[in-house]
């Protein structure tokens, strides 16, 4: 199926690894060229060869530590000065945070910070070209993982999903789309420590029902489609990539 992404910009947000990474190369392999910003210069160097090597459009790179409090403005700035407009935005950046019930304000802020506030600011930094350019598509990252712990991370990537729906509400007048999508337990370094050995083939035949974890080519394959012109009616929305694992709807 052709999605119409050929010749699309996007930026996208921890790109360097994991989910953010998966999703950047599928839009480059797609035509779309990517701004893909991370804080890992190597990883990001490693990306763009791939890509390129896999036969992608080239991406352009940019350093920058998502937790900075200039990073929202540099990355904006940046993006517009490489690709002169943003068709697509993908909000990915995130770190898991477990907490004790009672735990420090130190670490609920962090979180707050990088999993909510960074992405709203860069968000509010790249509205006006949408809005002017009355087109768009804003794909936001979340966490669809059922805890019975605390998580701060979690908790931040809810009030991203609230966000994302008043978002969608005031902005389809200008023909701009915004999406969560919500993972479930998927196979990257940040979920891999969670669950050592059999740990997972445990939880797995217990949770979900198509019996594993899920590949980052998963959730790669649902965010190229809801950004593009395909999903054109598709807004205020919350897709899961889970095996089935969810038990209530938010």
């Amino acid at each position: 199926m052709d999605l119409y992404l050929k010749g699309k910009t996007a930026v996208i947000s921890g790109g360097s690894q994991g989910l953010g990474r998966a999703i950047a190369k599928e839009l480059a392999m797609e035509g779309v060229q990517v701004f893909v910003t991370a804080r890992n210069k190597a990883l990001l160097d490693n990306f763009k060869t791939e890509v390129v090597a896999a036969g992608g459009a080239e991406p352009a790179i940019f350093v920058q530590d998502f937790a900075a409090p200039e990073a929202p403005q540099q990355i904006a700035a940046a993006a517009l000065a490489s690709l002169g407009h943003v068709d697509i935005l993908v909000n990915n950046t995130g770190r898991s945070q477990p907490l004790d019930v009672i735990g420090p304000d130190a670490a609920w802020e962090d979180s707050m910070t990088l999993d909510f506030n960074r992405h709203r600011q860069l968000t509010q930094q790249l509205l006006p070209q949408f809005m002017a350019r009355k087109q768009g598509a804003i794909l936001n990252i979340a966490s669809t993982y059922e805890l019975r712990t605390i998580n701060a991370s979690a908790v931040a990537k809810a009030a991203v999903i609230v966000w994302s729906k008043q978002l969608a509400g005031s902005l389809g007048q200008y023909g701009i789309r915004v999406n969560c999508l919500q993972p479930g337990l998927i196979d990257t370094e940040n979920i891999r420590r969670f669950f050592p050995g059999e740990k997972r083939r445990q939880f797995a035949e217990q949770e979900i029902p198509l019996g594993d974890f899920g590949e980052p080519q998963d959730v790669a394959n649902m965010a190229a489609f809801l950004v593009s012109p395909r999903a054109r009616y598709i807004t205020g929305t919350v897709a899961t990539v889970d095996g089935g694992m969810r038990h209530y709807p938010f």
